[in-house]
């Protein structure tokens, strides 16, 4: 989940910017006020006027994001789809295999794509604005690391994302903090543009819009990554309906043991460990990730 999530939360990013940007140069050519800066009693804010538009531009960017999800995993980590019907080498078929009998396992009525991406990391991660319309992309570290058992472990709990719909359940907690992400920061914009001279204000204010927006998505992150670590135990429970807890288990413990390995031959700088979005850390470090420490996976699972 920590590479879709990742591609979630930097589109979001993008897109929240992008719009800003677009906007402010629309408004800046005609009549449309966009300053919501009433300068009346108080604050002197419009605050419902500022609120409707929050709404309407953050749910925007989070749902825009999620409709280019798919295709900017495709583009970022230059996935190679593989086509069922096509020529594909043994272990390309293994996957494809594994990826649709799983998915038809968790009744999800239209396959996923499936793909394979070049790198060293022992990953994989599903993504796609619908289950209809979604990923499975396994890295090439991962199958050559991995054995088959702790791959179909791996594949099934990716599925489970898919079949839970963790995407569009994202894209819907992320609207709901790109609504205040947009709010706040315009307030707190508004506020440190009267610090400076009149002729001051329009740049100064559209300036701190975009670091405040890129503030204050960040501090939200915080949120989306709590409910990513708390939707990473459901899928660890999918994964194990669909291939076996047995499989789910082994493949938690064959991550945990790479991790150790890589920790104990001092490449915690490695990329294969770092992209992975797992790690023990506690303390701030543990408050952005995506995922749960695997101990404590691995312990939830068997408490079952």
């Amino acid at each position: 989940m920590g590479k879709r999530l990742l591609f979630l939360l930097v589109t979001n990013i993008l897109v929240m910017t992008t719009i800003f940007i677009v906007w402010s140069v629309i408004t800046h050519f005609t009549d449309i006020s966009w300053s919501f800066d009433t300068g009346g009693a108080g604050l002197g804010i419009d605050y419902v006027s500022l609120g409707v538009f929050s709404l309407l531009v953050g749910f925007a960017g989070s749902f825009i994001s999620l409709a280019m999800s798919r295709f900017v995993a495709k583009k970022m980590m230059k996935v190679k789809v593989l086509d069922p019907d096509g020529p594909l080498s043994s272990h390309e078929r293994t996957v494809v295999e594994k990826v649709h009998r799983l998915s038809r396992a968790a009744g999800l009525m239209h396959m996923p794509e499936v793909g394979i991406y070049q790198s060293p990391e022992v990953n994989a991660f599903a993504t796609g604005p619908s289950k209809k319309r979604s990923l499975v992309a396994v890295s090439s570290g991962l199958l050559q690391t991995m054995d088959d058992d702790a791959v179909e472990g791996v594949i099934a709990h990716e599925i489970a994302h898919v079949a839970n719909g963790d995407m569009v359940t994202m894209t819907l907690l992320q609207g709901v903090i790109n609504t205040f992400v947009v709010f706040f920061s315009r307030i707190a914009a508004i506020l440190v543009s009267r610090l400076v001279r009149a002729e001051m204000q329009g740049i100064v204010r559209f300036m701190a819009i975009i670091i405040f927006q890129i503030l204050f998505s960040i501090l939200g992150s915080l949120v989306v990554m709590a409910f990513s670590r708390y939707r990473e135990f459901h899928a660890d429970r999918g994964g194990a309906d669909l291939a076996g807890r047995d499989k789910m288990a082994h493949a938690l413990r064959s991550l945990k043991n790479y991790v150790d390995r890589a920790n104990v031959n001092d490449r915690t700088d490695d990329s294969a460990v770092q992209t992975m979005k797992i790690n023990g850390k506690g303390g701030v470090a543990k408050l952005f990730s995506s995922h749960p420490d695997l101990d404590e996976r691995i312990a939830r699972l068997e408490e079952r």
